[in-house]
């Protein structure tokens, strides 16, 4: 409306004798001249969710179809643009209509009964027999309607196009979907890799706390002071991936992610659950970037716990080889008695594992990220992991 009235005060002043209060032919060029300033106004950014919102209210179009938020990028705004002067275009045609049909309608309707100077006047029913006069009149709203009808379904059919998510749109939908998804599965390696392998410690030690609870009081205490010291490590661990959803949200994380440098104390609380582990280092762990450490560590903690689940107590061999750009993890233990078969596996989906294979696929997500890869195997009675890391894709 601002831009009609600016436009008629234009032509009024460049157009002699130009009225565009009386003048039809005035008031239309007023009213397309108006729409395409009015398109340049709506090429800002929020103008696609006010006109997202009357779509979705008006025309019913499934809210999938449209696009969320405000046009970021040129070809957007434009398209927004083109949408907003056929909203206006069209409605203002059937808002014309509704204003002059009516009345004309009900002329038509009582042209029959009235004198036949009583419309003399109104020139453009004077080609229509009074006779069928309620005829035309019932056709003319019969016209409203349809071209109402009309209106609304070319406007539904053209919103998803014009207000529709571009490619642009789409990519970043992906990301986002992608980040979260890449999120909730960092949480739920974490969890998994911490706080399983302390539930799994804790279920070996009272198991045999319990065995020998009355023949070896001694070692039953010994258990239970493992157990405590078990669920408080748990505790921190937990405490860091909770750390890790605070830092989702901007915030910094309540605790540090351990490392290899907390290695020696894993391995100790690990043999206190009766594993006996033979470790072999070779190449230095202080130059390792912080997220090959912190990766490494999980992976150790994982295989481990798999070990205590799957074989119980036995020997395992851990060796770590950091050498040219790369950190090569390699991890054997004997399987339990039923477990004989030769088989190999991916790390990402195990087949010879019984159980839910959720800490393998963990180990091979770990690796990938890195640019790695990991497999895991069982050959010959013995259940072997190996991880390759490299060093450079985590700078």
């Amino acid at each position: 409306m601002p831009f009609f009235l600016l436009m008629t005060v234009v032509l009024s002043l460049i157009v002699p004798g130009a009225d565009p209060w009386r003048d039809l032919t005035t008031q239309l060029l007023a009213f397309g001249g108006a729409l395409p300033l009015a398109a340049l106004v709506v090429l800002v950014p929020q103008a696609r969710p006010v006109s997202v919102g009357s779509v979705r209210s008006l025309c019913g179009v499934p809210e999938e179809l449209l696009a969320d938020g405000p046009a970021d990028s040129w070809a957007a705004r434009r398209r927004a643009a083109l949408w907003f002067v056929m909203h206006v275009g069209i409605g203002g045609t059937v808002s014309g209509m509704t204003l002059a049909v009516p009345p004309a309608a009900i002329v038509l309707l009582a042209l029959p009964y009235s004198g036949p100077d009583r419309y003399a006047s109104l020139w453009w029913w004077q080609p229509v027999p009074r006779a069928l006069g309620p005829l035309a009149g019932l056709m003319l709203l019969a016209l409203l309607v349809g071209t109402a009808w009309a209106a609304g379904a070319l406007l539904a059919r053209c919103a998803p196009l014009l207000l529709g998510p571009t490619p642009a749109d789409q990519l970043a939908a992906a990301e986002r979907r992608a980040a979260d998804l890449a999120s909730r599965n960092r949480l739920a390696r974490e969890l998994h890799d911490s706080v399983g392998h302390a539930l799994s410690a804790v279920t070996l030690q009272a198991s045999a706390a319990r065995r020998v609870l009355d023949a070896d009081p001694e070692f039953a205490r010994q258990a239970l002071t493992a157990i405590e010291e078990t669920t408080r490590e748990a505790v921190a661990e937990l405490d860091t991936v909770l750390g890790l959803l605070r830092e989702e949200d901007g915030a910094r994380p309540t605790a540090p992610a351990p490392t290899l440098d907390g290695l020696d104390t894993l391995l100790d609380r690990t043999r206190a659950v009766g594993l006996h582990i033979r470790t072999t280092i070779e190449g230095s762990r202080a130059g390792l970037p912080p997220m090959v450490s912190r990766e490494a560590y999980r992976i150790v903690q994982e295989g481990l716990s798999n070990a205590l689940r799957h074989a119980g107590p036995v020997d395992v061999e851990l060796q770590l080889h950091i050498y040219e750009g790369e950190l090569t993890l390699t991890m054997e233990n004997p399987l339990t008695a039923e477990r004989t078969v030769d088989d190999t596996a991916d790390a990402a989906a195990p087949a010879a594992r019984t159980g839910g294979g959720r800490g393998l696929r963990g180990i091979g997500e770990r690796a990938r990220l890195l640019g790695g890869n990991a497999t895991a195997a069982a050959r010959g009675g013995v259940w072997r992991l190996t991880a390759r890391l490299p060093l450079g894709a985590a700078r």
